[in-house]
């Protein structure tokens, strides 16, 4: 990225004080500063959102003595202010807002070129090459439900290289981060990009997993009118005891007025849906890759006559069509991303489990849960943090658990 040099400094200064902002809502992982043991001198290949969230949790294992490459995991998630800031601090970063899908693809093998010990990525593009390139580092971590799918998948057909953590599915990810975290996040997008009133329209959420049970939540506490479909019957059947209203996406493409995707699977929103939508529907997506909604329908069947503030409007059968985001996660294609206190968690755990990976234990080469002590530890700073106590159990309590009379 080439700027002028008043620019560049323009552009350092605010990513610095984005940054520092950040930092001051993210005690837990401020703490483990100096607590990480066993990582220095390591090498981090990282493959994640560059947010001002993401640069608190680079400089923290940097300034626990280990190196950091960073590539982004997403073309139009990267913060250019904030990459240059972690440049400045010694970060080795390879991301830039709005890259081709060449360009991403080159600074995720730049990542990679620097040998990592540890690969801590968030979607599965860094382990999936890193697995190609026959790269076989002492662990890896994953941050996303689609990621984990993903290398579940590698891991079943083909073996890992290495052992992997998959972050996403401890507790203190998946319950705070997917649910709090992506549901304010992906509302905020939506909000920032259309500033339509949520209240009195019909929000379809596709998929009720612990983020589609998030954007539900905070959809209907803004008055909309919520429509769940799920292809899993016990998730359809919370959704339904949750009081919304649960139906196929054909049905619901039919009276909904803004459609999100929530499922990490291709063409939920398939142009036979579209086909039925009323005129002037927001089509948005908060999963990590953009495949759930078929874009490529809306560019073969569709007249583009409209883009701005990253909505592209598609005139077909001349109903007009608006996609967020190109179809990318719209919660940091129009917004900033999950805000820091939820984060603070999330990376909280990641950089835990890094040191984990790295404490010298002979681990095996599969998806191994994060252990149960990691979460707590986390969710013990996090209560502190917060100014909240809790009870313990006595002694005879513990013995009464523990027994069978």
């Amino acid at each position: 990225m080439e700027l002028k040099d008043d620019k560049k400094e323009e552009l350092i200064k605010l990513g610095r004080e984005r940054i520092d902002w950040a930092g001051e809502r993210m005690p837990v992982l401020f703490s483990l500063r100096e607590e990480l043991k066993g990582i220095e001198g390591m090498q981090i290949g990282a493959c994640l959102h560059v947010t001002k969230e993401t640069a608190v949790l680079m400089l923290a294992l940097k300034s626990a003595g280990a190196r950091v490459a960073l590539c982004g995991s997403n073309p139009l998630s990267t913060q250019d202010d904030v990459a240059l800031a972690l440049v400045e601090n010694g970060i080795d970063v390879y991301a830039w807002r709005g890259q081709s899908e060449e360009d991403y693809r080159k600074c995720v093998d730049a990542v990679l070129g620097k040998k990592p010990d540890i690969t801590m990525d968030d979607g599965g593009d860094l382990t999936v090459r890193a697995h190609e390139l026959g790269i076989r580092a002492r662990g890896g971590t994953e941050e996303t439900t689609t990621g984990v799918i993903r290398i579940k998948a590698l891991s079943s057909q083909k073996g890992l290289l290495y052992p992997i953590m998959p972050v996403n599915d401890a507790y203190m990810k998946y319950l705070f981060d997917n649910r709090y975290g992506t549901g304010q996040s992906s509302i905020d997008g939506i909000l920032r990009g259309t500033s339509i009133l949520l209240a009195g329209k019909r929000f379809v959420v596709c998929g009720y997993g612990w983020v589609g049970r998030g954007i539900a939540m905070r959809a209907r506490g803004m008055g909309s009118h919520v429509i769940v479909t799920e292809v899993d019957p016990i998730k359809a059947l919370e959704a339904h005891m949750d009081g919304f209203e649960v139906m196929p996406i054909l049905k619901a493409a039919e009276m909904g007025d803004i459609f999100i995707t929530a499922t990490g699977d291709k063409n939920v929103i398939s142009g036979e849906g579209m086909e039925r939508m009323k005129d002037n529907v927001f089509l948005a997506n908060s999963g990590h890759f953009n495949v759930e909604v078929d874009v490529r329908h809306l560019i073969e069947n569709g007249e583009l006559v409209r883009k701005r503030n990253g909505i592209e409007t598609y005139l077909i059968n001349g109903r007009r069509i608006n996609l967020l985001g190109e179809g990318r996660l719209v919660n940091l294609a129009l917004a900033e991303g999950h805000p820091p206190e939820v984060m603070d968690m999330s990376f909280a755990v990641q950089a835990l489990s890094v040191q984990y990976l790295n404490s010298g234990k002979k681990l095996e080469k599969k998806v191994l849960p994060v252990p149960r002590e990691l979460d707590e530890r986390v969710a013990r700073g996090k209560l502190a943090a917060e100014g909240i106590e809790i009870d313990k159990l006595t002694e005879e309590q513990s013995k009464y658990l523990k027994s069978f009379e």
